[in-house]
């Protein structure tokens, strides 16, 4: 196994694709095929969009084969007291292939990430964990939220 770590580009499309439906798959049950149809055709035009802007795709490669994601969506809003800058990010989909699990991808690919969030002088980086990616997480230095407000959300059809 010879891994190699770096930032997915426009090229990576394809592959990103493939492991989020994988991640999507193994989180969420079985997509019907009008899911993973939506899925499909959003992705593309998204990654193509976002990706090295907005998302950070940290990547780690078996050959040209990607077999573990950690995604940073980088988000500005209006600077408060916690977030002088305004300048955070939240970690999505931290995503290994079952068979690459257990030898510290995730790790490797989070200490990455967080070091880019320093560099580009984010306030925090926002994550929401796993029972599995908890134990990581925490190691890194992940804390759980001290929350003032009770998070909510509506679903607009």
């Amino acid at each position: 196994m010879n891994i190699i770590f770096d930032e997915a580009n426009q090229n990576d499309i394809d592959e990103l694709v493939r492991l989020r439906l994988a991640f999507i798959t193994e989180d969420a049950g079985a997509l019907s095929s009008r899911q993973k149809q939506c899925i499909e055709q959003q992705l593309p035009d998204y990654f193509n969009r976002k990706l090295g802007k907005e998302l950070i795709a940290f990547v780690a490669r078996d050959e040209e084969r990607i077999v573990a994601v950690a995604y940073l969506h980088l988000i500005e809003m209006p600077a408060n007291a916690r977030l002088l800058n305004g300048l955070y990010g939240e970690v999505l989909n931290v995503y290994t292939l079952p068979e690459y699990r257990g030898k510290g991808l995730c790790t490797k690919l989070m200490q990455q990430l967080i070091e880019y969030g320093k560099k580009r002088g984010l306030g925090c980086i926002d994550l929401s964990a796993t029972e599995n990616g908890y134990p990581i997480y925490t190691k890194l230095g992940f804390k759980e939220k001290e929350q003032n407000y009770i998070d909510m959300r509506i679903y607009i059809p």
